[in-house]
């Protein structure tokens, strides 16, 4: 019985090869069915609180062998799924994709019946179905800012689409009220807690809020129902008990680790759980969970309602801040505060001069974003530098921005903030990508070379046997970029350079194939 056990045992032990022979995967399996989970509702004080507060989720030792992004494949990518798919640095988008966004084909079309509405709040907004009898939620600008928050939130939904993640499909629209069409017995809850008919009073009462052109019309965005069932937002940290295919933590996936780098890039500060949204959606029969970030009228300079704060991109409480205030009886000038904002209504307050990447927060502390490691940011950076200058003026231009001098500042801005993404990120693993085998010899690309960054190249490549079964780098077996012909079905291949010597990255071929990418900093 002992001799049985242990030969059960045997397996269990021994280590578990690193490669098999459908690596690299690029898609995640075919989901579980997910049933029937529960919808959910986030309080979003609570939220605020339990993170500035306690700040969930598992952390980062504070020594030994940090923890890695658990969802990624054997090259480092998150595979596309229900929460990312790989897209522009991957297979550059053409600018007339860019500048569609998840779809850009099918606004909606008059007329509009308002279906539900807004009782209490700043910003106006109603819940419309078109003639087509799609479901679109209306956003409309603060009055004090027109265009402001209707560009900001197109701008950044394409750019996230860009950089992959799923987002609704938006569209800027003008609209007269004559228009829409009230929706018969149609209620709405008002400041006062009380269910009251919804009339078009209150219709020009919420209309009211808005910037009014001088045709009578109004400008808004309107974002299409996102497909499936709303179940609520996710949280950037643990799992969703009520999903099986949820099995990462999410402030252990690369793609939300990475969005530190995505969101200093955009200003987008306002990056809580009541901005992201999980849908069921259903298909052949099964259902799974697709998560999704939305809601982007707090990015670049806008606060939605007004324009964002001079201290964005700093937490709205943090006890080392307010130690050093109260010590230096507020003489210490955060690096916030020196930035300089012209006067541009229809962008808010944003710069690029102050931008810091690095020091850059959203208004509370992430979980996920805390999580992050060098090969994370370097993950992000490489896409956010990916956007040529062009690219970026198309995507803006989405916003339709009637001063053509607010438009080029706001294109300058995200040229010079990505600038300093990739010279933050750069540095801190070697700067190298799009690895291949081409004519015998390995060879890949200089991200810094490549965007007139300082290079530590020259670089240094070592071969390796690479035992697969023991997961087991073995003798030296050549130098320089030409594959060698022996050294088994795996070979290992070491980069390093003489510059940044504690810096390595690790290329795994299986043939002439590469189907491992591991970086050391």
């Amino acid at each position: 019985m002992k001799t049985l056990a242990l030969l059960v045992a045997l397996p269990l032990l021994a280590p578990a090869q690193k490669f098999y022979p459908d690596d690299p995967l690029v898609a995640e399996p075919p989901p579980l069915d997910a049933g029937k989970p529960a919808r959910r509702k986030l309080s979003d004080w609570y939220d605020l609180f339990w993170h500035v507060l306690a700040t969930p989720g598992e952390k980062q030792p504070r020594a030994g062998e940090p923890v890695r992004a658990k969802n990624v494949n054997t090259l480092g990518d998150p595979m596309d799924g229900a929460w990312y798919v790989r897209r522009h640095y991957w297979r550059r988008m053409t600018l007339e994709e860019l500048a569609r966004g998840p779809d850009g084909t099918a606004p909606p079309v008059f007329p509009w019946t308002v279906v539900a509405a807004k009782g209490e709040g700043i910003t106006p907004g109603f819940t419309v179905i078109d003639a087509t009898k799609r479901r679109f939620f209306i956003k409309l600008d603060p009055k004090s800012n027109p265009e402001m928050m209707t560009a900001a939130e197109v701008i950044s939904a394409r750019f996230f689409h860009a950089l992959g993640f799923h987002v609704a499909d938006e569209y800027i629209v003008e609209f007269h009220p004559r228009d829409l069409i009230i929706e018969d017995r149609l209620t709405f809850i008002n400041r006062h807690g009380q269910k009251r008919p919804f009339t078009p009073r209150h219709l020009t009462e919420l209309l009211l809020k808005a910037p009014r052109g001088g045709d009578g019309r109004y400008r808004a965005v309107a974002s299409l129902a996102l497909e499936g069932q709303p179940l609520g937002p996710f949280r950037w940290f643990g799992t969703r008990a009520d999903d099986p295919n949820d099995t990462v933590p999410h402030e252990h996936r690369r793609e939300l680790r990475a969005c530190h780098v995505f969101f200093a890039w955009l200003n987008h500060d306002d990056s809580r759980a009541i901005n992201t949204l999980d849908t069921l959606i259903t298909r052949d029969g099964k259902s799974f969970i697709r998560h999704h970030l939305l809601d982007f009228g707090s990015t670049l300079g806008s606060g939605s309602d007004k324009p964002n704060s001079p201290r964005s991109g700093a937490y709205l409480f943090d006890w080392r801040e307010s130690a050093i205030q109260m010590a230096t009886l507020g003489l210490a000038v955060p690096y916030w505060a020196r930035a300089h904002y012209p006067r541009y209504p229809s962008i808010g307050l944003f710069e690029s001069k102050v931008f810091d990447p690095e020091k850059w927060l959203p208004e509370y502390p992430n979980p996920a974003l805390l999580n992050r490691l060098p090969d994370d940011e370097f993950w992000g950076a490489k896409q956010v530098m990916h956007f040529t200058d062009e690219e970026i003026r198309a995507v803006v231009r989405t916003g339709r921005l009637s001063d053509p001098r607010a438009e080029d500042y706001l294109v300058r801005c995200l040229i010079e903030r990505r600038d300093k993404i990739g010279r933050a990120y750069f540095r801190k693993v070697l700067p190298i990508d799009r690895f291949e085998v081409r004519n015998g010899e390995l060879v890949f690309e200089d991200l810094a070379a490549r965007h007139g960054m300082e290079s530590p190249a020259p670089y240094d490549i070592v071969w390796r046997e690479f035992d697969n079964q023991r997961v087991q780098a073995g003798a030296e077996i050549g130098r320089g970029p030409k594959v060698p012909e022996r050294g088994g079905p795996y070979r290992m291949a070491e980069i390093r350079a003489a510059a940044r010597p504690s810096q390595r990255v690790s290329v795994w071929l299986r043939g002439l194939q590469v189907v491992g990418i591991e970086r050391t900093w």
